[in-house]
């Protein structure tokens, strides 16, 4: 079985709470024996320009946990190349922001980074994040990284709420209700303009592609598995299931309809955004925070426009398709962190980024210059301020919004959204292949996605037939599908021999 950490672990939070907000003065506590700082060498993606040596930020954090820091920031477009190349030179940092491709899977299994489920529980704000982010970054059913944390489950049901008011609609859970609103957001003139513009959901060219694809976040909530199922001991795609199917069969309806855009196979995802903020559409199944966001935007078109979000509900509830839950994640190399003491002193770093006045300082920034007190909560004085110094180290050290830090002043739309987000931890649905290895994903995963991906929007249009969609099934198995299932269950068995 997969090692779990504590789910529960939460005394970091009583241990640190008298600690004093960033305020670009020096801490008052010390979080950490007094020592000589623990030089501390990162690797990690370069988000925006990179920041001078020495900064304000770099300052505070390497006071509050007494390391002296060597960053080096590496050009996203350029960032695996780069990994692989210090990997096969053997010259790796004491900390490696890593992503989950054959090439990391493959250092893991050959034992070139340090497993650390072990040492988990004695770190007090690691241990205490859910077992999926950890499960999520696994190999072999052992945890050798600490995820970069991001928001497992965010899909959420993002609505023009007058429109659907206006009509008489509710939140659709079963696939009969999608069809009844989407059509009547289609020809039911929500708008009021007179003219027949308008579609209830709109679809772009890369609406099945990817783990937080609106296919899946749309299909899960309508009861299809999250990618792959385990049935009779065997892993099933979620395309070959009923309920998949039946989920292609509404849009291949509302297409026929014509109550859907007719150009979505053509259509990029920018353009589609463009409708939306045009209000030419009413529903929208994407993250929940960006419902503040399409409101702001949608208000530029029509000041009236209400938008308002909710959990992704189903006929079995809510449902919502989980995600990596992690922007990459940090994995200890051997060869420069040698002994376990000095492994638990690069963990020791990453916890306490974690720590209150940590997190403070990672999500809000400094006290009186990036953010401002608000009762009991915080606002931004100066977000583009925060953008440049701040985001650089927020997108690449451990932290979660809502964890350890206060929460922000926003719009109760901004607020209700981050709610979901948060709470949707509870309804996720794994994709049980997520960490599993297979030979032939690795070599040949994206052509295949592709096969299955173009047969799904001909089945949409209308150019095959039930009948042909099968056969496009049975092309997928022979081209290197039924190899994936047979390795998937295969690597699934190696891991849990007693299931």
């Amino acid at each position: 079985m997969k090692a779990r950490p504590s789910m529960a672990m939460a005394c970091a939070v009583a241990a640190t709470a008298a600690m004093t907000a960033c305020s670009g003065e020096s801490r008052q506590a010390a979080a950490l024996p007094e020592q000589a700082p623990l030089p501390l060498s990162i690797a990690v993606a370069q988000v925006g320009e990179v920041p001078d040596k020495g900064n304000e930020i770099e300052r505070l954090i390497e006071s509050y946990t007494n390391t002296k820091l060597d960053i080096q920031w590496i050009p996203n477009a350029a960032y695996t190349d780069k990994i692989n190349v210090l990997i096969a030179s053997n010259e790796l940092p004491k900390l490696l922001r890593a992503e989950y491709t054959p090439h990391i899977i493959g250092a893991m299994q050959a034992d070139l980074f340090w497993e650390l489920g072990p040492f988990l529980p004695q770190y007090p704000n690691l241990s205490a994040q859910h077992a999926q982010y950890y499960d999520n970054v696994s190999v072999n059913g052992k945890i050798y990284g600490i995820p970069n944390f991001r928001d497992i489950g965010r899909a959420a049901f993002i609505y023009r709420k007058d429109w659907m008011d206006r009509l008489g609609l509710r939140q659709p859970e079963t696939i009969d209700d999608w069809y009844e609103v989407l059509k009547a957001l289609a020809l039911k003139d929500p708008d009021q303009n007179g003219k027949n513009d308008t579609y209830g959901l709109l679809l772009y060219k890369k609406y099945n592609e990817g783990q937080a694809s609106l296919m899946s976040r749309l299909a899960v909530c309508l009861g299809t598995p999250n990618k792959w199922t385990i049935e009779n001991g065997s892993f099933v795609p979620d395309f070959m299931t009923k309920e998949y199917e039946d989920v292609l069969k509404l849009f291949r309806r509302l297409y026929g309809e014509k109550l859907i855009n007719p150009d979505f196979a053509v259509l990029d995802q920018t353009e589609a955004e463009k409708l939306y903020d045009s209000g030419r559409a009413g529903i929208r199944v994407a993250v929940a925070q960006n419902a503040k966001s399409q409101q702001d935007r949608l208000s530029r078109t029509d000041p009236w426009a209400v938008v308002d979000v909710e959990p992704m509900r189903g006929p079995g509830g809510i449902r919502v398709a989980g995600e990596t839950g992690n922007n990459g994640f940090y994995v200890i190399p051997r060869s420069s962190v040698k002994t376990g003491e000095d492994v638990k002193k690069v963990l020791a770093f990453l916890d306490h980024m974690m720590d209150p006045q940590m997190a403070a300082l990672l999500l809000r920034g400094i006290e009186g210059k990036h953010y401002v007190k608000s009762g009991d909560k915080t606002e931004y004085k100066d977000f583009t301020a925060f953008q440049r110094d701040v985001k650089p180290y927020r997108d690449n050290l451990p932290q979660i919004e809502g964890y350890n830090v206060p929460p922000l002043k926003d719009t109760p739309l901004g607020e209700k959204a981050q709610q979901i987000a948060e709470d949707n931890i509870r309804y996720v649905l794994p994709n049980p292949a997520l960490n599993l290895l297979s030979t032939t994903y690795a070599e040949r995963g994206r052509e295949l996605e592709q096969l299955i991906g173009d047969a799904q929007t001909r089945y949409i249009m209308g150019k095959l037939d039930d009948a042909g969609w099968k056969v496009e099934i049975e092309r997928w198995k022979q081209a290197g599908g039924k190899d994936i299932m047979a390795e998937y269950k295969a690597d699934y068995e190696r891991i849990h021999p007693s299931k």
